[in-house]
């Protein structure tokens, strides 16, 4: 039902356009008391055995909402009724900025991928720490908050700029996110090197403990698929030394390898995201994980479609995973099956729990 809505409306319409639309319908459900509890109940039937530890939180299963969705945490509860089990917002900035020039998003339609190039574009973290202080929740979920530098700093001020971000959203944040790896702010990527990513992550670190301390928040880093594998060992190996707590793998790619689309549009600057990002995001988690093992938590991320893509992506390390362009292709019935598909993959597999999955791939090939 929802494939031929999408081939015969969101298909037709700007895909920004139909983002914000569809974000529109998702808010008001979640704001109507009886229709909440209504999708919430067809969308989100829990699954015991999915049920997940990390990062010092409990969560109902392993697979979230990845950032970039919900730049301004506007709909947590929507992304949660519609059976999210973690809801990572943003990316936000220090500073509101209303990102790049339009048209700044584009679908793929035949590669089930977008590119987009928006830039950013949120109100900032004043505003989104605002809103998240005088939340009152509907649905009990866990709330990420990625953060990333504005626009106008400079390379040389960055570290400033996130600690701002950190000062203001921590309180807030169940786990917060440096993103160093969006293609689409000049310099960010820089940010990767680790001669530069050690004093950032240590200067967040240092901000979250003393902004909160009544709890210790986790502190995650969001790597690119376009690092070279020895990159991917470094960043691996600062994370271990620093003591921190999680690394996604991965953001969106600059490669345009394989795509079956044709034309113009596959020339448009920005991050490819969905299905072509598959292979290169799960080999750079199998990587990670050979790396760290289990000393770090590892969240996947980068063309999970369906269960097996999900599965695939915990046997190769992942103990969280997470979804976005799959869901504008799939539609509100997307996490519904990843769950419902992860779990009879669970009950027909060797693994008595979740956890005992995670790695399990990785660690028969080093054994």
């Amino acid at each position: 039902m929802y494939k031929l809505f999408f081939n015969l409306v969101f298909k037709r319409m700007d895909p920004e356009k139909a983002h914000y639309l569809a974000f529109r319908w998702i808010r008001l459900a979640a704001r109507t008391p009886v229709l909440r509890t209504f999708v919430a109940a067809a969308l989100a039937p829990r699954h015991k055995e999915l049920r997940t530890e990390a990062l010092g939180l409990r969560m109902h299963g392993p697979f979230g909402l990845a950032a970039g969705f919900d730049k301004n945490a506007i709909a947590i509860d929507g992304m949660s009724m519609l059976g999210f089990d973690h809801i990572e917002i943003g990316t936000v900035t220090g500073e509101p900025q209303p990102g790049n020039p339009k048209k700044r998003l584009f679908r793929l339609v035949q590669d089930r991928a977008l590119i987009n190039r928006m830039g950013f574009n949120n109100e900032g973290s004043l505003a989104v720490a605002a809103r998240l202080a005088s939340r009152n929740p509907v649905f009990r979920t866990t709330v990420g908050v990625n953060i990333g530098k504005t626009k106008v700093v400079p390379e040389a001020e960055a570290v400033g700029d996130y600690v701002k971000s950190t000062e203001r959203l921590a309180a807030f944040a169940d786990y917060l996110v440096v993103n160093v790896s969006s293609p689409n702010t000049p310099g960010l990527r820089n940010l990767q090197a680790t001669e530069a990513l050690r004093p950032l992550l240590t200067a967040v670190r240092e901000a979250a403990d003393r902004t909160v301390r009544s709890r210790r928040v986790p502190l995650l880093v969001k790597i690119a698929p376009d690092l070279a594998d020895e990159d991917v060992d470094a960043v691996a190996d600062l994370a271990v030394e620093l003591g921190l707590d999680g690394i996604i793998a991965t953001n969106t790619t600059i490669s345009r390898e394989g795509l079956k689309t044709t034309g113009d549009v596959v020339n448009e600057t920005g991050g490819l995201s969905g299905a072509p990002l598959k292979e290169r995001s799960l080999e750079v988690l199998r990587r990670l994980y050979a790396r760290v093992g289990d000393k770090i938590t590892l969240v996947g991320v980068g063309g999970i479609e369906n269960a097996e893509d999900a599965w695939q992506r915990i046997l190769a390390g992942a103990t969280l995973i997470q979804g976005y362009s799959a869901f504008i292709y799939e539609g509100p019935f997307y996490a519904r099956a990843i769950h419902k598909g992860l779990a009879a993959r669970l009950n027909n597999s060797p693994y008595p729990t979740l956890a005992d999955a995670v790695g399990a791939d990785v660690k028969k090939v080093s054994a």
